[in-house]
């Protein structure tokens, strides 16, 4: 895993250039685990934005989901749902093309990442659920499990579209 405090990180990019201010953002979610309040809180909505934005990831973004998964794995308490969701987004997007290859250099540590995410979803198993826990998670063992279209699609789940499927409502 890429160390936080490695120069590596400016040769890295995201959606708004180097990732230089991503290891200050990876290491502010050490303590801030816990499910947000709002969607712009941060350091969520600052991750979210730089890794995968509008569905799109980037070379900082394959080095950043193994800290990601790591804080998930020793977090105590419940933790807010991108920890699932983030990394399954960015996998979608990478097995769909809308993403740079992973380069060999951080291709092992993204790849174990990516499926440490069903161990890390056993982890948390006894919090209480809410319903964007309940779809990442499963989002997040889909993609761990190989199941890119089943992730896409839980991910893109709301309450609209589950009211449909449970109403039959397709015109």
């Amino acid at each position: 895993m890429l160390a936080l405090d490695d120069a590596r990180w400016r040769e890295l990019g995201h959606a708004y250039g180097d990732a230089a201010d991503v290891p200050a953002l990876l290491q502010a979610l050490t303590s801030s685990t816990g499910p947000k309040l709002g969607y712009q809180d941060e350091p969520w909505f600052s991750l979210w934005s730089r890794l995968c934005h509008q569905g799109d990831v980037y070379s900082a973004s394959y080095a950043a989901i193994p800290h990601i998964v790591h804080i998930a794995s020793v977090a105590k308490g419940p933790i807010d749902f991108s920890f699932f969701a983030l990394p399954a987004a960015v996998e979608v997007a990478r097995q769909t093309g809308r993403g740079t290859d992973v380069s060999e250099a951080y291709a092992n540590d993204y790849h174990h990442a990516i499926r440490l995410l069903v161990e890390n979803v056993s982890l948390h198993r006894n919090e209480a659920w809410d319903q964007s826990m309940l779809l990442a998670a499963a989002a997040a063992q889909a993609v761990a499990k190989g199941h890119v279209d089943v992730a896409g699609a839980l991910l893109n789940l709301d309450a609209a579209w589950i009211a449909k499927i449970n109403n039959d409502e397709f015109d």
